[in-house]
Parts: structure tokens; sequence; C-alpha cells
């Protein structure tokens, strides 16, 4: 009976491992619908069987990588299963695991807490002892003025992601420069400053934190420069001069939400509308859109538009912006971080060093990290 039991337990984590974790949407990999089974893999990437941790799926842009990932991983012959964190740290380390355990030899890893040396540490301790190389990606492994307390620990581990302040420096300059050009049309109030409403996402995210800082800070510098007064925010009983996520989901809803509320005490009408919105990712902005659209703003011709900024250069914002309901964003260019991860899974499926061919990325040199390898934001406002 005790054996029974241990076979029924044992059929029961398989199954927990394919419903929970294997849910890739690419054609070309059986991987997707099989829990780690895949059609025959092209050349050296035979014995290869990589896992990829997502911190959420919801996510907009993760979504937009994932899909970039899944079909290079596929064209590279290279077998994988994505495994979606739902945005619950401990959800992903069991599900590293696991995948550990089923015989999975390269773990990419989106981790759900960001910039967290403990956490990353962890996982890349849990990939050393089972002698598999870690391609961590897009969420920051390591605390601000930590770098390399984990990247520099193991040899067999990468990081691809961006420069973290540099979407905050890029957006606050690409604000500031459209306020300079279009100040009198956006102070709705006409009373000589621009009052700004600004949507953080999650608190402890290091990307969240610097483009919160810089978006404004670099936006008052261009501002100031031009003989104009520094932003202003809406609401003075705000001291923390953001509106936050509380699921650190950087959704649409939460956004649409605060927005819905913020335009019931700030209109034209009462002469305090709020005039200008940083977001730090396009979900949210999309959500703020949709509230300002629901009260009669951002239509398009013959309605008022209310400048919106976000982060990401999502295919919907990209749309919005064509549509004229959204001023512009910065990319972060999903394709290109995709390509760079599939760069060094080919090179962990082919034997060679893991960072080969990389030597034309930029890189943290500044704290001395070749293996922190940095994809460039760019400005997007459909021109």
């Amino acid at each position: 009976m005790k054996k029974v039991l241990a076979f029924v337990l044992a059929a029961l984590m398989v199954f927990s491992l394919v419903a929970c974790g294997s849910n890739s949407t690419a054609t070309g990999s059986s991987s997707a619908a099989a829990g780690g089974s895949s059609a025959a893999p092209a050349g050296d990437a035979s014995g290869v069987k990589a896992a990829v941790f997502y911190y959420n799926y919801s996510d907009t842009y993760i979504s937009s990588v994932r899909t970039a990932l899944d079909g290079k991983l596929e064209a590279a012959g290279i077998e994988y299963t994505d495994f979606d964190g739902n945005n619950n740290q401990t959800t992903q380390n069991e599900q590293i695991d696991t995948a550990l355990s089923s015989g999975y030899n390269l773990l990419i890893v989106n981790m759900v807490t960001s910039g967290s040396s403990d956490t990353a540490t962890a996982i890349a301790d849990k990939a050393k002892a089972a002698g598999v190389p870690v391609i961590f990606f897009n969420r920051a492994v390591e605390e601000d003025g930590n770098e390399g307390a984990v990247l520099g620990a193991y040899d067999n581990i990468a990081f691809v992601g961006t420069d973290a302040p540099e979407a905050g420096h890029m957006q606050g300059k690409m604000i500031g420069n459209y306020l300079v050009e279009n100040y009198d049309a956006v102070d709705l109030n006409k009373d000589g400053t621009i009052q700004y409403a600004m949507f953080m996402g999650d608190a402890s995210n290091v990307e969240a934190i610097y483009r919160t800082q810089y978006g404004v800070e670099d936006c008052d510098a261009v501002l100031t420069e031009a003989g104009k007064p520094a932003l202003e925010y809406f609401d003075s009983a705000n001291t923390n001069k953001y509106q936050l996520d509380m699921n650190g989901a950087w959704s649409a809803q939460a956004a649409q939400e605060y927005m819905q509320t913020n335009l019931s005490q700030y209109s034209e009408a009462n002469g305090n509308m709020i005039e200008l919105i940083i977001c730090n990712n396009d979900n949210m902005a999309e959500g703020c859109i949709a509230a300002l659209q629901a009260a009669g703003y951002n239509n398009g011709e013959g309605t008022t538009t209310i400048p919106v900024f976000g982060v990401d250069a999502t295919d919907s914002a990209k749309a919005l912006i064509a549509a004229g309901s959204m001023t512009g964003t910065i990319k972060q260019d999903a394709d290109g971080m995709a390509e760079c991860i599939a760069l060094l899974a080919g090179n962990v499926a082919s034997g060679s060093d893991l960072l080969a061919g990389t030597d034309s990325y930029t890189k943290d040199e500044a704290n001395g990290l070749d293996n922190k390898i940095f994809i460039p934001y760019q400005e997007y406002t459909g021109e």
C-alpha cells in the first residue's frame, strides 16, 4: 500500500510541474504541452533542457519577452519549459527546485523579488550545487550599491537587463523637452506651473525607484534651464509624490482606479486639473488613459489631451501614441533582450563559454562585471 501511495504522489508531482510550469506557446517545442519533452532539438542543443522562470505572465512587457524568447529558443533547437511565478517568490523557488530535480540543466530566471541579493544568491547556490548555469534577466538581482555580491560570486552566471537609471533619465529629458515646446497648451489652468501625477509600480523595484526619481528630476532640469518652474505634484498632501500599485504588479487596473479617484477631485472645473501623467511602465499609462477617456479626455481630435508618458513601448502603447491618446514612451527592447538570452543559452548548448560572442554588448564596466549585460533603452514617440 505504501508503494502504491508513493507512486500516486510522484505522479501528482509530475502533473503539477506540467500544469503550473509548462505553458509555453511555441508551436515547435512540445515542452509546452508535455512538461519537458520536446521535438528533436537541432545539433549540439540536444543535451540542454532550459527552465525559463517569469515573475508574472500577465505583465505586458514580460509577455513580449516571453514570446520573443520562446521563438528564439525554438529556432536554436533548445528544449525549454516556461514557468509562471505569478508574482510570488515562494512559488518561483518551488518551481526552481522541481525543475532541478527533474533534470533541467539551464536556469533562465526573471526573479519575482527584484533587487534582492539574498533571493538571487539562494537561486545561484542551487544552480551551483546542481552544476548548471543560471541566466538572470530583466529584474535586478542585487541591491544598488551591492553590485557583484551575486554576479561576482559564481563563475557560471550572467545577467541580461538594462541600466536601471537610464530609462528615468531618458524619460525625464523627453518630458522636459516636450513641455518646453508645448508649455502653454499643457498649462490648462494658466498658473504658470505644470501639475503632474506619478505612478510608481513597485516600491522595492530598482527600475521603478530610478524612474520615479529621474523622470521628475531630469524633467525639472530641462524646465529650469529653459526658464520655466519645476513640476508641481498635484496632491500637496502626498509627500511621497507618487501613487503606488500596492500589489507591486505595475497594473493598468490599479492606475485606472487611482486616476478615476483623482479625477473626481481634480478637474478643469475646479481649476486644479492634473496636466501631466508620468508612469513607470506602459501598463499603468494605459490605465490612466482609460480613466481620462472616460472623463472626456485623450479621445482624439476635438478633445483635450493630457500628456501621458510611459516606459516599455508595448504594442498597445504604440497604438495609443499613433491614435494621439498617449504622448511618448521609452522602449525597453524585448526582442533585443530575448536575442541576448538566446545567445547565452546557445553558448551553453554548444559547450562554449557562457559569455562568448557578447563583446559588442554594453556591460557594467563601472563595477567590473563582464557578465552583467545591458540592453539599451530608446525614446519612442511614434515618429
